[in-house]
């Protein structure tokens, strides 16, 4: 008990110091994520779609022709009605979000010109009944199992490829008979607001030029008003935005590296270890100095 009260007196009596921030009692949590709602005063996102990367095996350029301008619905909120939540909406002229009963839906599929349909379920034996109605329309079918959000953020980068390689596939097939045509997909959960949203969602940020998770999620509610993007899913597409921007930064620096020049290894062996010494005497990494420039990360200041 001495070294308890020791360090409560200690605490009581010490007026030199007082801290940055004001304590508090709960568990930690990362802080929350806003997306402004779809309003009539709130400024539409400009969608342009980005170049393709030279190493990736879908060539989707000729998306660049299409004209986004006016695909974004502007009166979300007057115009919604709750019936419309049974149906699927277009977020691009090529991806289009729904729920199961979309997927059912036969007479729409044919009406939209829907050539492919990718389910995201939990299970590999579940929304079977949707599947094969699918099936017996569109040329193709295909699913993506997650059991949970956490599961689903490592396979939203493959969902994109599956999108794009049909897009693809149907504008070199079809332009190959002399009519080439544009291939659509609707991707679809059980609600059509939570999994396959965010794969829409995720869509967006990987296929659009600078375009981040708060602009993805407000098209998405644009287009389809009750999509329900929680805490939760929120902070899996910030993530899924990192890793986006950590391989784009890295592919732009294979991109622009020049050719190591021929020299000793002896000679840069040296170079190397003369710069650890020269860090070491400024007593500190200056990763991390660059890390914490402007940040007051000091738990307690002078009183």
């Amino acid at each position: 008990m001495a070294p308890m009260h020791e360090d409560m007196a200690m605490s009581d009596t010490s007026n030199t110091h007082k801290p940055h921030h004001e304590y508090t009692y709960r568990l930690p949590t990362p802080p929350r994520i806003v997306v402004p709602p779809p309003t009539l005063s709130t400024e539409v996102p400009e969608l342009h779609v980005s170049g393709v990367d030279p190493a990736e095996e879908n060539d989707i350029n000729f998306l660049k022709e299409l004209n986004l301008e006016s695909i974004i619905a502007k009166n979300t909120l007057l115009d919604w009605s709750y019936e419309r939540r049974r149906q699927a909406q277009m977020i691009l002229p090529w991806l289009y979000l729904g729920p199961l009963t979309a997927a059912k839906d036969r007479e729409w599929l044919k009406r939209t010109g829907i050539t492919m349909v990718l389910a995201i379920r939990s299970r590999h034996n579940s929304m079977m009944g949707a599947m094969q109605a699918a099936r017996d329309v569109c040329p193709e079918v295909e699913s993506l199992e997650a059991a949970n959000y956490f599961t689903l953020i490592g396979q939203l980068s493959n969902a994109t490829r599956r999108i794009n390689q049909h897009v693809a596939k149907v504008r070199r097939v079809t332009g190959a008979s002399g009519a080439p045509r544009l291939g659509k997909v609707l991707v679809f959960c059980e609600s059509g607001n939570e999994k396959s949203a965010t794969v829409a969602a995720a869509y967006l940020m990987e296929v659009l030029d600078d375009f981040d998770y708060i602009k993805a999620m407000q098209v998405c509610q644009a287009q389809r008003f009750c999509v329900n993007f929680d805490d939760n899913i929120k902070n899996i597409l910030q993530n899924h935005w990192d890793i986006l921007l950590a391989r784009r930064s890295i592919s732009e620096l294979h991109r622009q590296q020049l050719p190591v020049p021929q020299t000793s290894q002896l000679n840069t062996k040296r170079s190397l270890e003369m710069d650890d010494d020269t860090d070491m005497s400024d007593g500190g990494d200056p990763s991390d100095v660059l890390r914490f420039t402007g940040r007051d990360v000091t738990p307690f200041r002078d009183s």
